[in-house]
């Protein structure tokens, strides 16, 4: 039972300081609360859910960005939809980005939006590895038997 302990307390270290360095916010934690034992991947369910709609939003942002004449509106409407998504699981820094982002668009700042699509890209990415780093350390912990702490 000791490495499960150990696995626990790896497991609230990490996820200390994903909120510590900003990674998550309480969302996450509301999420976390909402699974059980009859929903046991709810929050790897939903949070893959939100790495496929990533991927697609960002496919169509850089594809946005790209045409001669950029629809500005657009834009803004799939950064408002990846705010909302990036927010819903608690992924804060993805999110602060997308505000960012929607003020060049408003200001139709062409050479801000393409900035700010990198890092949204680089933001995600780091939110998703770190994620996955989560979940991974959760399957180490039920595999050896042991539950998953509940963040408070």
């Amino acid at each position: 039972m000791a490495a499960v302990t150990q696995l626990q307390r790896q497991f609230i270290e990490y996820a200390t300081s994903l909120y510590n360095e900003g990674y998550l916010d309480d969302q996450f934690t509301q999420l976390q609360k909402l699974q059980d034992e009859t929903n046991p991947d709810f929050v790897a369910e939903v949070v893959t859910l939100f790495f496929e709609d990533s991927e697609k939003l960002l496919n169509n942002l850089a594809t946005a960005l790209q045409q001669k004449i950029v629809d500005y509106k657009q834009v803004d409407s799939h950064v408002h939809q990846f705010k909302g998504s990036s927010s819903s699981i608690g992924a804060q820094r993805v999110t602060n980005m997308c505000v960012h982002f929607r003020n060049f668009c408003e200001e139709k700042n062409l050479e801000g939006c393409v900035r700010c699509l990198q890092q949204v890209k680089h933001e995600y990415i780091l939110v998703r590895n770190k994620l996955e780093g989560l979940f991974n350390l959760e399957r180490q912990i039920l595999q050896a038997g042991g539950s998953i702490p509940i963040m408070e």
